[in-house]
């Protein structure tokens, strides 16, 4: 009887144990709103940034990736530019601020898609 006392106490304070360190862990909501993109600016951005002798004029890509109409949302954009992998040179914020990556995502997001393969003909024959 004393042993099942003893294990039943046990577990109860490891059930309390864990749910109170999930608790703990669970991941803070950022409450502050992404900071609008400007076009023009971020235009102006990537070509004084030199960003198009990897990414071309528009993002279609060249050496680097492509960038126009990219998948990745604001957050990503910013925390790849800010720690990038491969040969790319980081862009610190104090090189780049928040608002002035927004202003070169809202420009990128601004470029026409590529078109689809299958509609070159080239690519088709």
């Amino acid at each position: 009887m004393r042993g099942t006392l003893l294990l039943c106490i046990g577990l109860f304070v490891t059930a309390v144990l864990v749910s109170a360190q999930s608790t703990a862990q669970a991941p803070a909501t950022n409450t502050t709103p992404a900071p609008a993109g400007n076009v023009a600016k971020g235009k102006k951005l990537y070509l004084d940034k030199g960003c198009w002798t990897c990414h071309d004029y528009e993002g279609q890509g060249g050496n680097g990736p492509r960038l126009s109409s990219t998948a990745l949302q604001l957050r990503a954009f910013t925390a790849y530019i800010r720690s990038p992998r491969g040969t790319m040179p980081p862009y610190l914020a104090k090189v780049i601020s928040d608002a002035e990556v927004a202003d070169l995502y809202a420009f990128l997001q601004a470029q026409p898609k590529p078109a689809p393969a299958k509609s070159i003909p080239l690519l088709n024959q």
